[in-house]
């Protein structure tokens, strides 16, 4: 950002009052991991799903910052030489200052709304536009109200266009966004389902996406969309019309042949030539939508963000590793052959341990190890090969872990509670097979409360990882209570001969005051005291400094069942043991017996704290709730080799498959090692070729799998898809006659993990 506030200016624009301060404000933070220097840094105190930015005043303080919005009253003394600015709501003061900055400019800004397209469009709009004008536009998919206030501060003087993103998830949100953006042109990519169901009709959810266009002169909308095109500022956008341009594209699928002709429509009002768009689209690539991130050689994280080098977005993916990185060596490899002064004002910044400029993805480097790298590059260096060169040589399979889903299906559990109910995210078993260490570093990053393991070794990897966060182990078993305690971790205690044990253990290494909980026996007839040993159990807590009850629960043993009478009578026996315990326990104590279905299906009964599994990967058992989660694991691998087979010929172990007919079959480096279970040997089991289920045909081998393609025009190295949007989790499972909790799990390691952030 390139502000210039004065304490006067902010005085007016948050009607409040400000000492005098000759200190200018040159940027704004929300997180404190983003901030490398506080140097004239004001520090907005967002108040959001997981977090609270007050709890992270200090952080910022000790970073540098002086200047601070919040809402809670708070005492200041601590804070020396530092301004407080209390407003009612820091968000909508966020968006106050960026609508201010805005109107300090009368550039055109270029509204961009749709169900879908929305960064395709603003990307591929950016980049014709790059051949004429400075062109400001959303980091990736910048687009929320906090996101588009974001983008709005990065407009300067320098910049002749600016493409703004605006989403909306429900009625109402569009209002605030409009009147930041104020735009004076207007794209309307799609209107689809996304968020449609939060809408009473699908006329509601247009006019809702409509409001942004209000102060537009020209708006460009598909022909798909029901507008209204005899209003003289909407401009119909059909593909037809750029028949001659849509040939020069390096691919021919429909939506990117929908995006585009937006995007060409678009620059051609703002007059750029025929001949300068010819040139462009035949270098024009797919957009990742995505920040990949994923396990590079020697132990290293690589940050994969390679679709541009535009100097403002660079920042974004800067602070992004710097949120990331968890004290790890921050290293950035940067393609261009430009000047570079600009890029090493920015790199200054962030203070990064090393970067590289480098000419070509094959110039040489140094050996990288225990590092995060960035790796960012102009796109016809083809930055994203030097990407794919320094990924760990893994498995040609991979099970790709969407980051931006979790995060939904985390706000949409929380959506059920209250705010100061706390959330416990399970990652027992690897993280449901997503990989334990790097869903425990984005859990604690994004602000859950707890993490619950299964075993002791689990939690002792976690902390191996950095992680932070108390750690609930729920079967500690007593050869693993040293490595307990020597890791902080807060075992589970569900017997009396168990709890003897520990707090001898306790006793040997002189530890008092030890976190530990209490698991009670409801109704699941598995671990826990039952109600015979209450009086028994108290009494050992009573007497006994060496331990604190940190937390008191049981288990839901039917909470997928609507209406159960069985989770209310586990519910009246948890009440009255954890009540016995908790009037002679002389401090406070959490209590908790929901799991993912008991959030969903029972919220009234989320006591303190809530334990969320499965449903953080989109998986629910009502479909009323899976409309609004998304799936955020998906199984991809590649066609290895592709072999004609003639009719009546046998395929693959015990001769199993038989050819009816003349036809094709690809063999799929994927088989029952990774976790496509043999049960789905002999057409049982589907993967899906360019949108197309594939039948499996013969036996599922330990390491292949072959798939009937018939007449599907398929090649080798083509990707294929075992689960996401065409063959879905529950659909797996259903074909393995099994739950997706097994489907998960059982997907082996040596199957690589890709994370991703939309």
């Amino acid at each position: 950002m390139k502000l210039a506030l004065s304490y006067q200016d902010l005085s007016e624009q948050l009607n409040t009052t400000l000492p005098d301060s000759n200190r200018i404000i040159r940027t704004v933070a929300f997180d404190t991991r983003r901030i490398v220097s506080g140097e004239d840094v004001m520090f907005f105190a967002l108040k959001g799903e997981f977090r609270n930015g007050h709890d992270f005043i200090q952080a910022a303080y000790d970073k540098g910052v002086r200047t601070f919005v919040v809402s809670n009253s708070m005492s200041i003394d601590a804070f020396e030489g530092a301004t407080f600015i209390r407003v009612e709501n820091t968000l909508k003061a966020l968006q106050i200052i960026a609508k201010r900055h805005r109107e300090k400019f009368s550039i055109p800004v270029i509204g961009i709304t749709g169900s879908s397209g929305k960064t395709i469009v603003k990307e591929w709009l950016g980049q014709l536009l790059d051949q004429k004008y400075r062109v400001i536009r959303s980091p990736k998919s910048y687009n929320s109200q906090l996101g588009v206030a974001l983008s709005l501060l990065e407009i300067h003087k320098d910049c002749d266009v600016a493409l703004i993103e605006a989403g909306i998830s429900g009625p109402g949100d569009m209002e605030s966004l409009a009147e930041m953006i104020q735009p004076t042109h207007g794209v309307f990519t799609s209107l689809g389902s996304a968020h449609a169901q939060n809408f009473p009709s699908r006329d509601a959810h247009m006019m809702e996406k409509l409001r942004l266009f209000e102060t537009c002169e020209t708006v460009f909308a598909h022909h798909s969309i029901p507008v209204d095109f005899s209003d003289p500022k909407m401009k119909v956008v059909h593909e037809q019309s750029y028949a001659s341009f849509l040939k020069l594209l390096p691919f021919d699928d429909e939506i990117s042949s929908h995006n585009i002709s937006l995007a060409i429509a678009t620059s051609r009002h703002f007059d750029l030539e025929d001949a300068i768009i010819e040139r462009v689209l035949p270098s024009l690539a797919r957009i990742p939508l995505r920040l990949e991130t994923f396990d590079g050689n020697n132990n290293c994280l690589i940050i994969n963000d390679t679709y541009n080098l535009d100097l403002d977005a660079f920042r974004s993916s800067l602070e992004y590793q710097l949120s990331v990185a968890q004290g790890r060596d921050r290293k950035v490899i940067i393609g261009t052959n430009f000047d570079h002064e600009e890029i090493k004002k920015i790199l200054h910044d962030f203070e990064p341990i090393e970067y590289h400029f480098v000419s070509s993805a094959n110039d040489p480097l140094p050996e990288f190890s225990n590092s995060v790298i960035l790796i960012k590059g102009r796109r016809e260096l083809r930055m994203e090969q030097l990407a794919m060169r320094m990924r760990e040589r893994k498995h040609k399979t991979y099970v790709e872990v969407n980051m931006s889903a979790i995060r939904n299906n985390l706000s949409y559990c929380k959506s059920k509670l209250d705010p100061e109910t706390k959330v416990l995210v399970m990652v027992k078993a690897s993280s449901y097979g997503t990989g334990i260490d790097e869903m425990g570093v984005y859990l604690e990053r994004i602000g859950v409360n707890y993490l619950g393991v299964a075993y002791a070794d689990e939690g002792v990897q976690l902390r191996k990882a950095g992680v932070k966060l108390p750690i609930l182990v729920m079967n500690t078993e007593e050869g693993a209570f040293a490595d307990c305690i020597a890791h902080d971790l807060e075992p589970s205690i569900y017997s009396i001969e168990q709890l003897n044990a520990f707090i001898l253990q306790l006793i040997y290494e002189g530890k008092t005051n030890y976190p530990i909980h209490i698991t009670l026996e409801t109704g699941m007839n598995r671990l826990g005291f039952e109600s015979s040993s209450i009086a028994e159990l108290l009494q050992m807590l009573q007497t006994h400094p060496e331990i604190r009850v940190k937390s008191i629960y049981s288990h839901f043993a039917t909470a997928d069942e609507i209406n159960s009478d069985y989770v209310k009578e586990q519910v009246a026996n948890f009440e009255r043991d954890s009540e016995a315990l908790m009037q002679h326990l002389p401090y406070p104590v959490i209590r908790h017996i929901s799991n993912s279905e008991g959030v969903l299906h029972y919220p009234e009964y989320q006591f303190d704290m809530v334990r969320i599994g499965i449903a953080m990967y989109g998986f629910t058992s009502l479909e009323q709730d899976r409309r609004h989660l998304r799936e955020a694991v998906r199984w991809f691998s590649v066609i290895s080799q592709i072999r004609s087979v003639k009719a009546g010929e046998t395929i693959g172990y015990g001769r199993a498959g038989v050819a009816d007919k003349s036809t094709r079959i690809a063999v799929i480096p994927v088989g029952y090692g990774d976790g496509f279970r043999r049960s789905l040997s002999q057409g049982n089991g589907h993967m899906v070729i360019h949108g197309h289920p594939c039948p499996v045909i013969g036996n599922v081998c330990m390491d292949m799998t072959m798939l009937d393609i018939s007449d599907l025009p398929a090649e080798v190295g083509d990707p294929v898809e075992i689960i996401g949007d065409t063959m879905s989790l529950v659909e797996v499972a259903r074909r393995m006659d099994t739950i997706p909790y097994e489907v998960l799990t059982g997907i082996s390691r040596r199957v690589q993990r890709l994370y991703v952030e939309d």
